[in-house]
């Protein structure tokens, strides 16, 4: 087994296609076929079950591949490491919240691409299950999350506390109006968001029923559905101020133990930390103290 190997492997259960994955590491199937039976034989377990539309991962492939992505990543740090001399340069891949991407990313990104323009920066936006599942399986050096996180392989530190508040139609005077509607909607990401898990957690707490959530994938869909009187949600208090100011929904303040959310940066804590990395840190280090020292 080899590091080319290991490669294959991870493309071929990624695509669930040999064939997809051939076209990805630009070699022609008959070498992914290839390599994928010579490691069966070496372990001696079959890692793919093959059928008509391609191939699934079997249980001893899916017990392989998180070492797979963390050898690939080992390998990748060693030669970033290699020919990482302070200046940054490179691809740096960060994760973010969707609310944390539209808030507080705008100002951030351009200072970093300003200061460093040897970098090129990638952003992917996801909930915060699915960004920690990134980071853990080395698709993302690091990604912005919602707390709390506890996992063996991750660090993480706070960098920006964020208040949490209902949004209502503008029908809605109070919280307590609540439960006199029928069937009430609660509009929100897919499933692992945070913000999502919090607010079904401030209905029940109050008693309040909802019928099935209506998920949708942007900050803008989510609020326009508010503001045409579909449902409820619960986002930052950034994200919603300036429909709030345009008079296109109601707020509503939360007490402290919904209201409070501290937004982490997560890494995996082998992973090597790039000057890119180190020094788009340092950009959003400032920016936390200075907002604390306002507070």
């Amino acid at each position: 087994m080899n590091a080319i190997d290991l490669k294959v492997f991870e493309a071929v259960a990624r695509h669930g296609s040999m064939n997809r994955a051939a076209s990805e590491l630009n070699t022609v199937q008959s070498n992914v076929t290839g390599r994928v039976r010579a490691l069966e034989l070496e372990l001696g377990v079959l890692l793919f079950q093959r059928h008509a539309r391609g191939v699934k991962v079997t249980s001893a492939g899916r017990r392989m591949l998180p070492f797979s992505a963390r050898i690939s990543k080992l390998l990748r740090d060693a030669g970033v490491a290699a020919r990482d001399d302070g200046i940054p340069s490179g691809v740096l891949e960060i994760g973010t919240l969707e609310t944390t991407a539209a808030v507080r990313f705008p100002s951030m990104v351009a200072n970093f691409t300003k200061a460093h323009p040897k970098v090129r920066l990638v952003v992917t936006t996801g909930t915060t299950s699915s960004l920690v599942e990134d980071v853990v399986e080395c698709r993302l050096e690091g990604a912005f999350v919602a707390a709390p996180v506890d996992h063996p392989d991750l660090q993480q530190e706070s960098v920006f506390r964020e208040e949490l508040v209902l949004v209502t139609p503008r029908s809605i005077r109070r919280i307590e109006d609540l439960s006199s509607i029928n069937e009430l909607k609660t509009i929100v990401f897919r499933a692992g968001c945070s913000y999502r898990a919090r607010l079904e957690n401030l209905l029940n707490n109050v008693g309040i029923l909802i019928a099935q959530p209506l998920e949708f994938g942007s900050i803008e869909a989510i609020l326009g559905c508010v503001a045409a009187g579909v449902g409820i949600t619960l986002l930052p208090k950034g994200v919603v101020a300036a429909a709030w100011r345009e008079s296109q929904v109601a707020v509503h303040q939360l007490e402290p133990e919904f209201a409070e959310m501290q937004t982490m940066f997560i890494r995996r804590t082998d992973a090597y930390v790039s000057s890119a990395l180190s020094t788009f840190l340092q950009i959003v280090r400032p920016d936390t103290e200075l907002q604390i020292a306002a507070e």
